[in-house]
């Protein structure tokens, strides 16, 4: 016999991405009812590929969704860093049986509808989750019995808590830390995901493998069982916004001409690539107001140069779920304690990967040569070392389905 639900009033999850429905899936299995309010129509995911490193999957695995979302993913061999100048490699970094043993899971590729479906079709299955499209919440005001949070369309709803998961345009971070909208970063992604024919035969290959230059970095690996091409080409300095807009060939080639001809043989393929302008945020000491907490892009919004964006966001989701349990849906205490079992982990890999990507874009000259001379010849143990600190999953996210 199921057990009853712990709450008669609902958590409230604002936002139905991945770790919106993430943190659903996560309290559900505390035995939580939910209530996801996503602001789009339906539940999808935008945008194409992206990586999992082994705290990723430590996280969707204790999810229950592991199996869902292997079917599509690739399984690459390494992770590449290319000198885009030079052509000659810079960091190699095996995904083998030796990665596999130290990190007790592998390194893949996938995309992110597959992982968003997953974890949608994972919420589906589970009775006390609430799915509703087209709400989007714009208020909240704390009461006696929790919060009531208000939609964009004035429906005022009743709940034990409030989630923000409602990414970098947040109302719930407004409220909480109202620091405004998040600075453009004057990083811009241009995208676009290639059909394998149209992948250059000689760059095939199975890694996700970064050509760095000054001021630009190309990125690309294999998608869907080797059906796809994710194609990401990020150059640094670039004024104004967008988002998901379309952008010609004419616009993106004259920005990595620097690069050798094999990543450039890559950027002639497509006739349309989408720009994204990436914003980001400093860290911030709270993000919570009693009953209401913040998790993924609404509290830490990162540049992706790391590849921990979605991950930042799986690990938030478990570990916001057991301090829930922890705490016995005292969901003040609760938040307060997630708040402090993810602060700092979550803004050093903020930090971290902003630094990372002043090392991917050395302007060309001496600082070039010497970041390949800082990295060229390192055994891989000396990078798994380097790693250890990121894919080594916490121990909050190890314990989530043991026995109590």
């Amino acid at each position: 016999m199921a057990k009853a639900v712990r709450n008669r009033l609902p958590v409230v999850v604002a936002g139905g991405g991945i770790g919106g429905l993430a943190a659903a899936l996560a309290l559900a299995r505390k035995r939580f009812r939910i209530v996801v309010l996503e602001q789009a129509q339906e539940f999808g995911e935008i945008g194409a590929g992206i990586q999992l490193a082994p705290n990723a999957w430590h996280a969707i695995d204790a999810l229950g969704v592991g199996e869902l979302v292997k079917r599509q993913a690739v399984f690459i061999e390494r992770l590449l860093m290319m000198d885009g100048v030079s052509g000659e490699t810079v960091i190699d970094i095996p995904l083998d049986e030796r990665f596999a043993r130290r990190f007790g899971n592998p390194y893949a590729v996938t995309h992110r509808a597959d992982i968003h479906g997953a974890l949608l079709d994972g919420c589906r299955a589970q009775p006390d989750i609430e799915l509703r499209p087209s709400c989007r919440v714009v208020e909240f005001e704390l009461d006696g019995r929790g919060v009531c949070a208000t939609t964009a369309a004035g429906e005022r709803i009743a709940a034990a808590a409030l989630v923000g998961a409602d990414g970098w345009r947040s109302a719930v971070r407004e409220r909480i830390v109202g620091d405004g909208e998040p600075p453009v970063s004057g990083h811009m992604c241009y995208r676009a995901v290639l059909n394998v024919d149209e992948m250059p035969r000689d760059l095939r290959w199975a890694a996700a493998t970064l050509w760095a230059a000054h001021n630009t970095h190309i990125v690309h690996y294999p998608l869907r069982g080797w059906k796809l091409f994710n194609l990401v080409a990020t150059v640094v300095g670039r004024p104004g916004g967008g988002h998901n807009e379309e952008a010609p060939p004419e616009e993106v080639l004259p920005l990595f001409a620097r690069n050798c001809d094999k990543p450039m043989s890559i950027l002639r393929v497509p006739k349309v690539f989408r720009r994204w302008m990436l914003r980001f945020r400093e860290p911030v000491d709270n993000w919570s107001m009693g009953p209401v907490t913040l998790l993924g892009d609404a509290a830490h919004l990162m540049l992706q140069y790391l590849a921990q964006g979605a991950a930042m966001a799986l690990e938030d989701a478990i570990c916001l779920a057991t301090c829930a349990d922890d705490a016995d849906g005292d969901f003040a205490a609760a938040f307060r304690r997630y708040q402090d079992m993810r602060l700092v982990r979550a803004s050093r890999v903020q930090i971290s990967a902003g630094l990372l990507g002043m090392i991917f874009h050395a302007p060309d000259g001496v600082s070039r040569l010497v970041r390949n001379d800082m990295y060229q010849g390192r055994p891989p143990e000396r990078h798994y070392d380097a790693l250890d600190w990121i894919f080594t999953a916490p121990e909050y996210v190890r314990r989530f389905n043991r026995p109590q």
